[in-house]
């Protein structure tokens, strides 16, 4: 976000008199820290509708360069039977957010990081297919889709992998089963998804 001469006056005039608060905002503003609520991504209710599930994003534009962030606590979320099932609960949309050009520009590449080690299902991929109306187990190779990461053995804490493709323009993200799997609930298993876009 750009900060304007007339928002910095205002703010300005507030700190002047005191206000910290509109202090620290015109600070980060400057520094190009303030997330724009405006660019930020949703997830479908057969991801947050999971009971204990937690679902955050965040995107950030500092210049020309998009930072895209997804936090997320599997907890209440189904793995599914079959290898590359789509993970998510219900029989709601289980996407985990779209890719827009406008709202997280073209995108470079991204990674996945674990930040506890999930449960049951430990080998977790990444797609992006076309549409957003795929639910919990459904199986993403019958969508128009795109693999961003094929871990091929389980996820282990702090463990980081890079994207292998990227999303197109207008994709919708879905966690998918790495392997065959029974449909337990996760008690555990958590993620931050990265993506790094620019002004194409």
């Amino acid at each position: 976000m750009t900060i304007t001469s007339t928002i910095a006056g205002q703010l300005a005039n507030a700190a002047q008199r005191g206000d910290l608060k509109a202090l620290s905002e015109m600070l980060r503003q400057l520094s190009g820290d303030l997330d724009d609520p405006n660019l930020a991504t949703s997830a479908g209710a057969g991801i947050t509708g999971g009971v204990g599930t937690i679902y955050a994003n965040s995107v950030r534009k500092v210049g020309g360069i998009y930072y895209t962030n997804i936090l997320l606590d599997l907890t209440g979320l189904s793995s599914a039977t079959s290898d590359l099932d789509i993970i998510g609960v219900g029989t709601s949309p289980a996407h985990i957010g779209q890719i827009t050009t406008a709202l997280n520009g073209t995108i470079l590449g991204g990674r996945m990081t674990c930040l506890e080690v999930p449960s049951s299902l430990t080998d977790i991929d990444l797609y992006s297919a076309t549409v957003g109306t795929a639910v919990f187990e459904d199986l993403v190779t019958d969508l128009t889709e795109t693999a961003l990461i094929t871990s091929g053995a389980a996820w282990t804490a702090a463990l980081v992998r890079i994207f292998t493709g990227v999303p197109p323009a207008n994709d919708y993200l879905y966690l998918v089963n790495g392997a065959a799997d029974t449909a337990d609930p996760f008690t555990a298993g958590k993620f931050l998804i990265e993506m790094f876009g620019y002004d194409a």
